[in-house]
């Protein structure tokens, strides 16, 4: 990944949920040219946040130990609804839920949140691909370090 758009990852319940939070600041590149005088997130950007939650989720929860390491590849969004747009200075605090799985498979639930209020939603479809990359096992595990840590107990990042 060459963006990171999760900030940190609040709450994890293996096999259950995962929390986290995405701030949109003035500074983020995007912003510039979408729209300029009316600087918001592109929904596109707010998919890739709650699916890099999901994703964290769903790999953390299928991690058996001694097994090869899976990652989370995103297969399908269905049913994204966004409700309000999100611009800088927002905290959109996400809830992602693991609502069914199967041996290569999960189907997770994600919503996204500024102020309490519901910004959008979405149900994300992930495959679990065995990657022959020490480069991206290593990436994954460091941003995952940072973004967990403050959980306490940190999770095992495989």
């Amino acid at each position: 990944m060459r963006y990171f758009l999760l900030d940190k990852i609040t709450a994890f319940e293996p096999g259950k949920r995962a929390a986290g939070i995405r701030c949109v600041n003035l500074t983020d590149e995007i912003l510039h040219d979408h729209f300029p005088d009316h600087p918001v997130l592109p929904g596109a950007l707010l998919i890739e946040s709650m699916s890099q939650l999901g994703g964290f989720l769903v790999e953390l929860s299928f991690h058996k130990s001694g097994l090869p390491v899976r990652r989370a590849v995103l297969a399908q969004i269905k049913d994204a609804k966004f409700h309000h747009a999100c611009k800088p200075g927002d905290r959109i605090e996400l809830e992602t839920e693991l609502e069914s799985q199967l041996e290569e498979a999960a189907r997770v639930t994600a919503v996204a949140s500024v102020d309490g209020q519901r910004v959008a939603r979405a149900e994300l479809i992930f495959i679990l691909r065995q990657v022959d990359s020490a480069r991206v096992h290593e990436q994954r595990r460091r941003i995952y370090e940072v973004w967990t840590r403050d959980l306490n107990p940190p999770p095992s990042i495989p």
